[in-house]
């Protein structure tokens, strides 16, 4: 009789407990994760997007969201490790190995294409190579085309602290492209009569920029599209040899590869909140989009929160194809 009763016990506890976790599993409508986290690596259009999809994860399904800033290498191993959970700006191209790793082994899975419509390089104002007839400003270096050219220019980019020798602003140390800008160095000979100056943030890059280009004085860096930056300012992108996957592998002697930059999320994701990843499998702008905010965001010293919210009061068709009509509705009510 005693083992009997056990046993009736045992069995009642387990029922219970199993009750009890259902939640968990999603099998009960529950929300399995109370808190969506969100990488910040560094720049402004993921920030943006990050506040786009916030606006809608909070107010079109009810989940706590929250960002985690970090570098690109910290942040994708937060994606892996299950620390992030969605990522808006993946640049597949400039983490290709470990984009490539990452998702053959399941650690992380790409759910839609952000925008591929994008551009990076080292770029110089376009006044240095053509000049610009209303500021009178010549030309420059009317004969500059490729960025294997620059090497010729140590006394047009002059480096302040180093007089004799030219300066390069690359990316910031933390960002993966910064690498590839040190191989494209040594593949082209920069060396020779050019420093690689590594600045501290992207704020860095804009100030240097911003001071030159009011001042018509000489300037070369690595910057992107879609940026407002991009946007604001009359740049040209130098050129380099046609893609090659082999020899971008073995040098980096070539343009930038096609780079989709992609939403992707950990690979619990699609079971911990399915409604949200199906509405991040449906997230799709392109650069001119992201730039209509970015531009927003420069022109009025706004916030990427607050860019967000004109942008999508303004793209209200674009958004709106992404959600389920009543969610749409509930994030429209939450924008007015």
């Amino acid at each position: 009789m005693k083992k009997a009763l056990l046993l009736i016990s045992t069995l009642l506890f387990v029922v219970v407990l199993s009750a009890c976790g259902g939640g968990n599993e999603g099998g009960s409508g529950e929300k399995s994760i109370d808190t969506i986290t969100l990488a910040d690596a560094g720049w402004d259009s993921i920030r943006f997007h990050n506040s786009v999809a916030q606006t809608i994860i909070e107010n079109g399904y009810g989940y706590d969201t929250e960002v985690k800033p970090g570098s690109t290498a910290a942040t994708i191993q937060g994606l892996r490790e299950g620390d992030v959970n969605v990522y808006m700006e993946v640049w597949t191209d400039n983490i290709k190995e470990v984009y490539e790793e990452a998702t053959a082994a399941g650690d992380f899975e790409k759910v839609s294409t952000n925008f591929d419509d994008n551009t990076q390089g080292l770029y110089v104002p376009t006044y240095v190579i053509e000049g610009d007839e209303e500021r009178g400003i010549d030309p420059l270096a009317p004969d500059l085309k490729t960025v294997e050219d620059l090497k010729k220019y140590p006394e047009l980019f002059e480096d302040p602290e180093d007089p004799g020798r030219g300066r390069i602003l690359n990316a910031p140390s933390g960002w993966a492209v910064a690498e590839t800008i040190d191989q494209k160095f040594e593949t082209y000979g920069l060396d020779e009569t050019m420093n690689n100056f590594m600045p501290g943030s992207d704020a860095a890059i804009v100030t240097s920029l911003a001071d030159a280009y009011n001042s018509g004085d000489a300037w070369v860096g690595y910057y992107w599209s879609p940026t407002a930056v991009t946007a604001m300012y009359d740049l040209t992108l130098l050129e380099e040899p046609e893609y090659d996957e082999d020899t971008w592998k073995e040098t980096k002697g070539t343009e930038f590869p096609p780079n989709d930059v992609v939403v992707a999320v950990h690979k619990d994701f699609k079971e911990q909140a399915p409604e949200v990843y199906d509405f991040l499998s449906n997230y799709e702008t392109s650069s001119a989009l992201t730039e209509q905010a970015l531009t927003y965001m420069s022109e009025n010293d706004a916030s990427a929160d607050e860019a967000a919210k004109w942008w999508m009061q303004q793209n209200e068709d674009v958004w709106t194809e992404w959600v389920p009509e009543d969610v749409a509705s509930k994030v429209k009510d939450a924008l007015k």
